[in-house]
Formats: structure tokens, C-alpha cells, sequence
């Protein structure tokens, strides 16, 4: 990859992170050569730092490293994008994107869908369940072993087949909702997740 190190102020090129799973902004960062090399060498985002003047690992203190999963450039090659990994939050201030803790200008009242995706849902349930959090729903399913949570699955699929023919559509959409969390926790339970789901179908569209 060639960058152009010139058209950046004292050598240095803005860097958006992107969450590969999510596809959330994360951060706005600036890298000059060192800390690009640095970043791909190691896998794992280095910025530098204006105020600090060096080198700066993202997480160096509080652990939230960002692991790179790919990085490209603008067409200008002066900007630079880096979809990756987040250890927990991004942001100083505990969000997971640094964006979330500013402030937003609406210019026009629009509907806009929920922010939660079922990346989150799959993320809560893994957080649950590694952390073994008590009084979790999650967790107390998952300690009752993989014949439990499988069955609940296949109970889920069933109330949702029996809505999608003869219920209304606000209670399909309810038992659906209850067959998508299960399936995530079953994902989980076998030592998978959707990732290894789509990768699975990637290789299936190939053919």
C-alpha cells in the first residue's frame, strides 16, 4: 500500500476505525510512517498522538486494543480506513465509539432504525456467558448444558413456524426474536458464531 506522507500536516494522515463486525466508526486517529508500520506489523492500531508527541498503541493503558482486520485507503491515498476488533470500549469515556460521547445536529426529523443490532445481541450474549454473570438469563441456560439449550432452540422454531401460519404479526416477530437469541446462545454453547456462520455461506455462494 503507498501513501502519500506529504499531503498530511507535519507527515501525518487522518485514520478512521471501523468495528469489522458491526461496521460502527470507532475513532478518528492520525498515523505518521512509523506508526503505520508499527500497525501492521503488529496487527494491532498505533497512532500518533499530537498531544503526548510519540507513538501511541491504542489500549496501552486501559487494554481496549483495537486488532486490525484489514486497512485501505482513499483514492487520494492521504486518508486511511481500518476496519478491526475492539477489546471493549473505544472511547475514554466507556462507549464502545468515540462518536457516541459527542453531540448531534438533526437538520431533519427522520425515522431511523434502532442502533441495537443482532451483532450487539450476539456480543451481550457472549459477554454473559465469558463473564459468567449471576442472575443472567443467558448464563443460567448455558450452565444447563447443550442438550437444554438446544432444546430450546427447537421450541423456539416451533412457536415461530405455528405464529408464521396462524398468528398475527407482531407475535411472529416476537417468537422469531426468541428463536434468533436462542440460535445466537447455541452458537456460543458449540464454540461458534456468526461469523463462522457466514463464512460457511460465503463458501456456499462460491459454488
Amino acid at each position: 500500500m503507498k501513501l502519500d506522507w506529504n499531503k498530511g500536516e507535519n507527515g501525518l494522515l487522518p485514520v478512521i476505525v471501523q468495528d469489522a463486525t458491526s461496521k460502527q466508526v470507532l475513532m478518528l486517529g492520525y498515523m505518521n510512517e512509523e506508526a503505520f508500520e508499527k500497525t501492521t506489523t503488529e496487527k494491532r492500531v498505533t497512532f500518533y498522538s499530537r498531544s503526548k508527541k510519540r507513538l501511541w498503541t491504542k489500549g496501552e493503558s486501559s487494554e481496549n486494543y483495537l486488532d486490525v482486520v484489514s486497512i485501505s485507503n482513499d483514492c487520494d491515498k492521504d486518508a486511511i480506513l481500518i476496519m478491526a476488533n475492539a477489546h471493549g470500549p473505544t472511547c475514554h469515556t466507556g462507549e464502545t465509539s468515540c462518536f457516541e460521547a459527542g453531540d448531534e445536529i438533526h437538520f431533519k426529523e427522520i425515522d431511523t432504525p434502532s442502533s441495537f443490532t443482532i451483532n450487539d445481541l450476539e456480543k451481550t450474549i457472549h459477554q454473559r456467558i465469558d463473564d459468567k454473570v449471576e442472575g443472567s438469563y443467558t448464563y443460567s441456560l448455558i450452565q444447563k448444558g447443550i442438550n437444554k439449550v438446544a432444546q430450546k432452540v427447537g421450541e423456539e422454531a416451533v412457536e415461530t413456524v405455528i405464529d408464521a401460519i396462524n398468528g398475527k404479526e407482531e407475535d411472529f416477530l416476537y417468537e422469531a426474536g426468541d428463536l434468533m437469541y436462542h440460535y445466537l446462545v447455541l452458537l456460543k454453547a458449540k464454540g461458534f458464531s456468526l461469523a463462522d456462520i457466514e463464512k460457511e455461506l460465503a463458501k456456499r455462494h462460491k459454488k
